[in-house]
């Protein structure tokens, strides 16, 4: 879900646009929660040959840059998304590694008031969900 279009997202965080990172935006607008090799695979279709090792260094620019988050549930490589600045978290399945995106369960974000901050600024907190998805559930 790019917000945007992507070449100015890519500008907007004075990222030059590039066809590898188009591309790569276009994979993950296309399959959100995708790991690295999914997007290269993704990559390659689209505009022929690149590098893996350049398709690793745009994923960790777009997420440097705030324009991709990465998200690592337990066991699974990590997974990219453009959905990024709001607070969702995730539903994965045990059996498939299915993941969904889960909006804030309350208005407001009652998983950044922690009980005990430890002093620490919390802006983010991770919540993942864990079951049994629906295709899962029925077989």
């Amino acid at each position: 879900m790019l917000t945007r279009e992507p070449e100015e997202l890519l500008r907007g965080a004075s990222l030059r646009v590039t066809r590898p990172r188009l591309a790569v935006l276009r994979a993950l607008a296309a399959a959100p929660h995708a790991d690295a090799d999914t997007v290269l695979k993704m990559v390659r279709a689209d505009i022929g040959s690149v590098s893996t090792q350049a398709v690793y260094d745009v994923l960790g620019a777009l997420t440097e840059a705030g324009i991709v988050r990465r998200i690592e549930p337990q066991g699974s490589p990590a997974r990219f998304e453009t959905r990024v600045g709001d607070n969702h978290h995730h539903v994965v399945c045990r059996t498939c590694g299915a993941i969904g995106d889960v909006d804030c369960a309350v208005g407001h974000t009652p998983c950044l008031t922690a009980s005990d901050d430890r002093g620490f600024t919390i802006d983010e907190a991770e919540v993942v969900y864990w079951g049994t998805c629906p295709a899962c559930s029925s077989s």
